[in-house]
């Protein structure tokens, strides 16, 4: 997948994004080291996954530093934070990437924490750090964005309630945000094969992906949505503060 973002176009930023030892978030970060930002691969207990990240940045010329933080723990997101201003200063982008919700054994309550309450505190906690003028980005799915308006399947059901739950929290925070012309935006996708998420809402309904590939009639890769989130952090903001990435003839507006 070709860099969306021109060689050069982030140097002297600094980007920080949740989740980035793997998947769509390492992808996202990838971009934004290449493109000349220093970066910040948050992870929660993918320590080598995300000090690999970080020797491959650095080999390659790039400014980088791997930080552990479970986004559950205030503490521990304070000191992520810290961490990354220690490094590099105030941020330029933040990419809230990190959610979950189908892991086994974590509560009832876990979805809700995760995707609603500890996104809230993670940005609260951000506002320090963050520069007059920063980019915030928040990703979700087109199955938690639509939740009110379409029905999705009940393995993710929990996931898209509270998924949808934080981004109206966080939504309440635009005029915050304004006030420090910090951007806002939401992220959307269809189902992205190659995800953790996927591969579990798999096990738990044999052919849900095919099926919806084949509603869709495609379904993003890790990298083209990955490359959809970076471009989110550098363009102007929707007028609605939503990038809508792949199908959405499926999914009701509200």
């Amino acid at each position: 997948m070709t860099n969306p973002l021109a060689a050069g176009s982030l140097a002297g930023k600094t980007a920080l994004v949740t989740g980035s030892s793997r998947g769509i978030g390492a992808d996202t970060l990838g971009y934004f080291a290449e493109a000349g930002a220093s970066v910040v691969v948050n992870f929660r207990n993918k320590e080598a996954r995300a000090v690999k990240i970080v020797d491959g940045i650095k080999a390659n010329g790039g400014h980088a530093i791997a930080v552990g933080a479970d986004l559950t723990e205030a503490e521990s997101v304070k000191a992520m934070f810290e961490a990354a201003k220690e490094a590099f200063g105030q941020l330029d982008i933040l990419v809230m990437n990190a959610s979950g919700g189908m892991e086994a054994g974590l509560g009832e309550d876990y979805a809700m924490r995760l995707n609603r309450d500890s996104q809230v505190n993670l940005l609260t906690t951000a506002l320090p750090y963050l520069k007059d003028g920063a980019r915030v980005v928040f990703v979700t799915s087109h199955q938690a964005h639509f939740i009110r308006t379409t029905p999705t399947m009940e393995a993710y059901i929990p996931v898209a309630l509270s998924k949808r739950a934080g981004e109206d929290a966080l939504r309440e925070m635009i005029p915050a945000l304004a006030e420090r012309n910090i951007g806002f935006v939401v992220v959307s996708g269809d189902m992205i094969e190659g995800t953790i998420t996927a591969t579990l809402l798999e096990r738990a309904t044999p052919g849900a992906i095919e099926a919806r590939r084949e509603g869709a009639g495609k379904l993003y890769n890790v990298a083209e949505f990955a490359a959809e989130v970076a471009v989110a952090a550098v363009e102007p903001v929707p007028a609605d503060n939503t990038r809508l990435v792949g199908d959405v003839s499926s999914f009701k507006a509200e």
